[in-house]
């Protein structure tokens, strides 16, 4: 991973956030809270056809109905369930960047509620045609996961061509989910921002 060179004090100004992202950069805290603009040259990526799958035992949990999910219902307490962990790169400037990005329509928050209890949920910020996931959690086990096959039945239904998950774990390669080396993965996030979709 490498950080961007122009790791100045981040400013609420929407268009240049926006910007960043749409480059392929992405913002992370230091342990010390600063900010800084983030690349990789492996990109993790959920597809968006058949290729994606997920385990048996979550197709009963989805039969059963357990869950219910909403988009923007409770886009802080994602935020803050995101960076509820014992080691987060969420800081408090970050959850009012998302904050910022949110009001302005770009960054979205994935539900699952199970009656008035959020479950879990997905965060991202969506452009053009890519969604670029920030991070995921759940409360009840299976709130994320559901989260993660409701959301990419939602970005097909919207003609999303992109699902970007940055980071490649085994709980994402249990989905389906590819790496791509950097200039795959610029080629994709060109095609993606050349398509128009809304995400809600």
């Amino acid at each position: 991973m490498a950080v961007n060179s122009d790791q100045a004090t981040m400013e609420l100004d929407i268009s240049s956030l926006v910007e960043g992202y749409a480059q392929g950069y992405f913002l992370m805290a230091e342990e010390s809270g600063e900010l800084g603009w983030y690349s990789s040259r492996q990109r993790a990526v959920i597809p968006l056809d058949d290729r994606f799958r997920y385990p048996k035992s979550l197709r009963r949990v989805l039969n059963q109905n357990r869950f219910t999910t909403a988009i923007n219902r409770d886009f802080w307490g994602v935020c803050e369930g995101c960076a509820d962990r014992e080691t987060t790169w969420i800081s408090d400037d970050l959850k009012e960047i998302y904050w910022e990005l949110h009001k302005a329509g770009w960054a979205h928050s994935f539900e699952t509620w199970q009656g008035d209890e959020l479950a879990g949920g997905i965060l991202g910020i969506a452009i053009q045609g890519a969604f670029i996931g920030e991070s995921m959690f759940y409360r009840i086990p299976d709130g994320s996961k559901v989260a993660m096959v409701c959301l990419v039945e939602h970005l097909r239904s919207r003609g999303f061509l992109l699902f970007d998950a940055q980071m490649q774990n085994p709980h994402l390669a249990r989905f389906g989910s590819t790496v791509v080396k950097e200039k795959e993965y610029k080629k994709l996030l060109d095609q993606a921002l050349s398509r128009y979709c809304e995400f809600i």
